[in-house]
């Protein structure tokens, strides 16, 4: 096997380093929330370090509010569910050294058969196997044990959401914004094939390119998903619900554009020819598009936002779809594709301007 080979076959599937870091912010948050479930435990439980503390505030400081107190309930429900079956098992047969192992079967056995989450599954053996080799012989051993993991998965869900809590909105606006980007570019390259004659390959690459806005699409909505779960139960969520509102709503706006684009483009390709650009119905159509392009970029634009005078000029400050067409008698190849356009551009038009609402 070449030396190439031998090497790309020994590539992890999964990769040890991500490509970006988590905040600052975030290693801080979950180096408090540790330290401050350590001298907490320490103090209420004495006698035992509080490893079980420490390591459910670890584990409980997620990127959002939300998502701790989720890991916060996973990871009691799988000590406490430990912490009964190493107990149970302890008291039937005794502290053999075998029983450990019996513990660890059962529990994973348990986890499958409750169809516990990954988190709860994992940390039932783990708690099992901790109780019966360390607390063995230690009375209340176990029962300090659940209260050590309450105390470590309250104090990180505390301090995350005391400390910054996250909110993820930036992505959202971020892949929002170049959702609507790419959307009139689209619009603009559609237009400008209707308009001018343009080769078969200039078609098919408008093709590809509408292609990529169902993705882009799928990824702003995930984004937003993510922004609106990071502000459930978070105490910043009043400054910023507003905003995550109105990315919803121009969403489920453009989401229709999306595929009346990929639509268009796609009749275009099916059926172009060079003599398209003659009809006087289609040069009204490619300004329509062009209009409606502009009234995109409008619509993206928040309200009482200053435009930023080294910026480009993005599009006039009035809506511009309001010209009315004038439909002539279209050649007999082309009329199909037309009636399909002036459809799909009547629907744009009202999902642009609202008259769906």
């Amino acid at each position: 096997m070449p030396r190439r080979n031998r090497l790309r076959s020994l590539t992890l599937a999964t990769p040890i380093r991500t490509p970006k870091r988590l905040p600052f912010i975030q290693a801080v948050k979950t180096s408090v929330a540790t330290i401050a479930a350590w001298f907490v435990a320490i103090t209420v439980l004495p006698g035992q370090l509080p490893i079980f503390a420490a390591i459910a505030a670890l584990l409980v400081v997620q990127p959002s509010v939300n998502q701790s107190l989720g890991k916060a309930v996973e990871r009691s429900v799988g000590v406490i569910a430990g912490v009964l079956i190493a107990s149970g098992i302890g008291i039937v047969f005794g502290q053999q050294g075998w029983i450990v192992l019996a513990a660890i079967v059962v529990s994973i056995l348990i986890g499958w058969a409750l169809r516990l989450t990954p988190g709860s599954s994992n940390q039932i053996p783990i708690s099992a196997m901790l109780v019966l080799s360390i607390g063995a012989t230690t009375p209340g051993y176990a029962v300090d044990r659940i209260l050590e993991t309450l105390i470590g998965a309250a104090i990180g869900v505390i301090v995350n959401a005391l400390i910054v809590p996250p909110v993820m909105i930036g992505p959202a606006r971020a892949d929002a914004a170049a959702l609507v980007a790419e959307l009139a570019a689209s619009l603009d390259r559609l237009a400008d094939i209707l308009a001018t004659p343009h080769s078969h390959n200039a078609v098919e690459g408008a093709m590809i390119e509408a292609r990529l806005l169902r993705p882009m699409r799928d990824k702003a909505v995930e984004s937003l998903s993510k922004g609106e779960e990071s502000l459930t139960l978070n105490p910043r969520r009043s400054a910023h619900r507003d905003e995550l509102r109105q990315i919803r709503e121009l969403l489920d706006r453009l989401s229709p554009v999306v595929t009346r684009t990929i639509g268009m483009t796609r009749a275009v390709r099916d059926h172009y020819d060079a003599t398209l650009s003659e009809e006087s119905t289609v040069q009204q159509i490619a300004r329509e598009l062009h209009r409606a392009a502009h009234d995109l970029r409008l619509l993206s634009r928040p309200a009482g936002e200053e435009r930023d005078e080294d910026a480009e000029p993005v599009t006039a400050e009035i809506p511009a779809l309001t010209a009315p067409l004038v439909i002539q008698r279209p050649h007999p190849d082309h009329w199909i594709l037309i009636g399909s356009l002036l459809e799909d551009l009547r629907r744009v038009r009202e999902e642009i301007v609202g008259a769906n609402s």
